[in-house]
């Protein structure tokens, strides 16, 4: 984790649900930022093992972890990951105490999202949707964007201690409303990686020097931060790293799904998804999204 300053922000206990590649350092900025952290994971020795480095402690469940928590927060796979770490006897909603609060940094479902609002409210809780973007660097770096979605007074609450791992923590509207805006993002991420893996095969193809192309239209309208990020290792086939093509079809599936609710049409995001699973086919399935390159290079 490289180092930075942290907002002065008054202690807080917390707890910190799920230590995967952004749990992990997502909790080791809130402990920098001298937050009293308490940590759970699935993998008890991962929750161990954090606690050792970072001076804070582990517990075996969920309800234990967010006991006596003024906020929770919490970052795992899926809708089924979610609800088994806040619902049931061991689940975190059984453990907070009154108008505790909790933070959901998940992408999951909207649905998921308004479900467990609701359960929130009737046991006199609060639940606030906070997917973030900014990938596993983001997390490291503690520069994620944080989109929410929940009552604005306890977004206010959290807000502040959210920033120790934030760039950007940003209430877009009501329960739901900060997956959707993840979805949006997923969406948009997904075109501009297949437009940029076109443009890169393309150059190759025509025998152009594609670094230098790039670092020339990287000046002009084309310029993203995929561009920025992504193009030279695309250039170079080199995708150990970064945001998993498994973990993005979950996302699109989420995105599809939800389109099918609302009636959008999404006929770029639904191509794009099943070129993703041509990756998958190849082997790519924990490869960096950037590998969409891969199915367009002539194979023999």
């Amino acid at each position: 984790m490289t180092s930075r300053t942290y907002d002065a922000v008054p202690a807080h206990r917390v707890a910190f649900l799920g230590l995967g590649v952004m749990g992990a350092p997502m909790a080791g900025h809130l402990r920098a930022a001298g937050h009293d952290v308490t940590v759970y994971n699935r993998t008890t020795d991962k929750a161990r093992d954090w606690a050792a480095k970072h001076g804070g402690r582990s517990a075996p469940t969920p309800r234990e972890a967010a006991g006596g928590a003024q906020i929770v927060f919490c970052c795992v796979g899926n809708d089924d990951d979610l609800r088994s770490v806040v619902l049931g006897a061991d689940g975190a909603f059984a453990g907070m105490g009154p108008d505790a609060v909790f933070v959901d940094h998940t992408t999951a479902s909207a649905a998921v999202a308004r479900e467990l609002y609701t359960e929130a409210r009737s046991r006199g809780l609060h639940f606030v949707d906070a997917p973030v973007s900014g990938g596993q660097a983001g997390a490291v770096n503690g520069l994620l964007t944080v989109m929410c979605g929940g009552d604005a007074a306890a977004f206010d609450r959290v807000r502040p201690v959210g920033m120790a791992f934030a760039r950007a923590f940003t209430r877009i509207g009501d329960a739901g409303a900060g997956q959707l805006a993840k979805m949006v993002n997923q969406i948009c991420i997904a075109g501009l990686l297949q437009g940029l893996a076109e443009g890169v095969a393309f150059g190759q193809s025509a025998g152009l020097d594609m670094k230098l192309v790039f670092e020339v239209i990287g000046k002009g309208a084309a310029q993203s931060w995929q561009m920025d990020n992504r193009a030279a290792t695309m250039i170079d086939d080199k995708f150990d790293f970064g945001f998993a093509v498994d973990w993005m079809r979950k996302d699109l599936g989420l995105c599809l799904d939800e389109a099918r609710r609302n009636r959008a049409t999404l006929p770029v995001t639904a191509l794009v998804d099943q070129f993703y699973a041509d990756v998958q086919k190849m082997g790519g399935g924990r490869m960096d999204t950037s590998s969409l390159v891969r199915r367009l290079r002539p194979r023999g």
